[in-house]
């Protein structure tokens, strides 16, 4: 018998020893992803916090001769390296998703669309990091490459939310009763966030953090510009304060009062940490600080919006 004709009894058995409802694997998988994300963002910080943003002067190898860094690149072509790295390691989890889900991607639809859109993202947001060495960095591909980012950051917070059941069709706990105003202003506060994110770059362009010394900058005015990235983060803290105001107004209990706790507590550490790296001089480990908690707000604030969407209304 040949190979072709054993390849249809060969895979049946492979499919037939996939789970077949969303087990263990499944739910580590996507905390995986979700870790892995928002580790890309930081580490993605980290490169252009270090002056690595060159240390692979080429793409899609390290250097015209060798697909990888060697020593003489020292710690910038490790930290850049490193940083590519990690995004073939997310395609890896992505796959191994696709893989798991394979016997539910009818039945869970949701997830294994979700787990193709961060695989096939991926690709993508490699190919970005390839334009952003070939542009000698340009700003506004390096923040197109970080909006990815937090967009996979999206994609994975609601593969958790989806696999535990916390939300969507197959939501599998019981959620309290919000008000009618919730919904909205949980989604405000998903807009205003990715509006902040979205100014948070280009403030990142007009400053002095390039990925490297003769890396260009957008020449846009930094300080101007830093006002105004203020203006939503002062509007997602307002919603927030609200939100918490209608939690314990109404006594919610459960995961939306969880959520909303969280996305304030992570808006106060967020403000803090900007402020202080405003009038310290942007020091880059602040920077840095400020990039995770970016991600950790994105988290916050799409936890909290699709909760309330998937709570009834009273």
């Amino acid at each position: 018998m040949s190979t072709a004709s054993r390849l249809p009894g060969i895979v049946s058995r492979f499919t037939s020893k996939l789970p077949a409802s969303v087990d263990r694997t499944v739910l580590r998988l996507a905390v995986l992803s979700l870790i892995g994300q928002t580790i890309l963002v930081v580490t993605g910080g980290a490169v252009r916090l270090t002056s690595s943003g060159l240390g692979c002067p080429t793409w899609p190898r390290c250097t015209a001769d060798s697909l990888v860094n060697t020593p003489e690149m020292g710690l910038h072509g490790f930290i850049e390296f490193g940083n590519r790295l990690l995004t073939f390691a997310l395609a890896a989890v992505a796959a191994l998703m696709l893989v798991y889900l394979w016997n539910l991607r009818k039945e869970r639809r949701d997830l294994f669309l979700l787990a193709l859109g961060l695989l096939a993202s991926i690709p993508a947001q490699a190919i970005i990091g390839g334009i952003t060495v070939l542009t000698q960095l340009n700003p506004w591909v390096v923040g197109l490459h970080f909006l990815v980012s937090m967009g996979l950051v999206v994609l994975a917070t609601l593969l958790v939310n989806r696999a535990y059941g916390r939300t969507g069709r197959f939501r599998s706990i019981q959620l309290a009763p919000l008000p009618g105003v919730a919904r909205p202003l949980m989604a405000a506060v998903a807009l205003f966030s990715a509006v902040a994110v979205c100014l948070g770059v280009v403030v990142t362009g007009a400053g002095p953090h390039a990925g490297d010394a003769d890396a260009p900058r957008n020449n846009l005015d930094w300080d101007l510009f830093s006002h105004i990235h203020a203006v939503p983060a002062y509007l997602i803290t307002a919603g927030s304060v609200v939100a918490l105001y209608l939690v314990l107004r109404e006594r919610i209990n459960g995961p939306f009062r969880s959520a909303v706790f969280l996305l304030l507590s992570v808006t106060v550490l967020q403000a803090v940490i900007g402020f202080s790296q405003y009038y310290n001089g942007i020091p880059a480990l602040l920077v840095g600080t400020h990039m995770l908690g970016a991600a950790l707000l994105i988290i916050a604030a799409t936890n909290a919006a699709d909760l309330a969407r998937s709570s009834p209304v009273k």
